[in-house]
């Protein structure tokens, strides 16, 4: 893992548009452009800056260029304490490992960047096989299925999410 660079752009749209990761990953634009990627870079620095969010490439030996990508959106108010993690990964990196170790990776800063994070929580798509699989291997609990939870209109469905936590104590 690491902070996301200009020099990522040409990589990002080649990987993003992914039939695979369009359809789950529906409000990422599709197309992506280039201008779709610099306005990632610009709203991922400005998540760094007022604290809201944190955001890495993820490279994997071998593929050139950031092969995936991990997000942690960090929640104030009353669910302050809380996070949620979110990643994909090029067709060209599944079956690696990266996405497992990638998500154990980030998981591992945040609770150790953030003293207040008690509970970091990730939904997959019930339908997306590979994804719960990563939540698993990467150590979180499976707590339920948020059924019907959204829209989903790339898949022209109501999506269910199966909910994964993981809490400071279970690192």
């Amino acid at each position: 893992m690491r902070p996301w660079r200009e020099s990522d752009a040409a990589a990002l749209v080649r990987r993003i548009n992914d039939p695979d990761i369009a359809a789950f990953l529906d409000r990422v634009p599709h197309p992506y452009t280039h201008d779709d990627a610099r306005e990632w870079f610009e709203l991922a620095g400005a998540a760094w800056q007022d604290g809201t969010m944190a955001t890495f490439a993820i490279e994997v030996e071998g593929i050139e260029g950031a092969a995936g990508g991990i997000g942690i959106h960090f929640f104030t108010g009353l669910d302050e304490g809380t996070a949620e993690i979110g990643y994909w990964v090029a067709a060209e990196a599944r079956g690696r490992g990266a996405a497992s170790a990638a998500t154990r990776l980030a998981a591992e800063w945040a609770f150790e960047a953030l003293p207040g994070l008690t509970r970091l929580q990730l939904r997959a798509d019930v339908e997306n096989v590979a994804s719960n699989r990563v939540a698993e291997k990467a150590g979180f609990t499976r707590e339920g299925v948020l059924r019907s939870q959204r829209h989903n209109a790339r898949l022209g469905r109501r999506t269910d999410f199966v909910m994964w936590s993981l809490l400071r104590e279970e690192l």
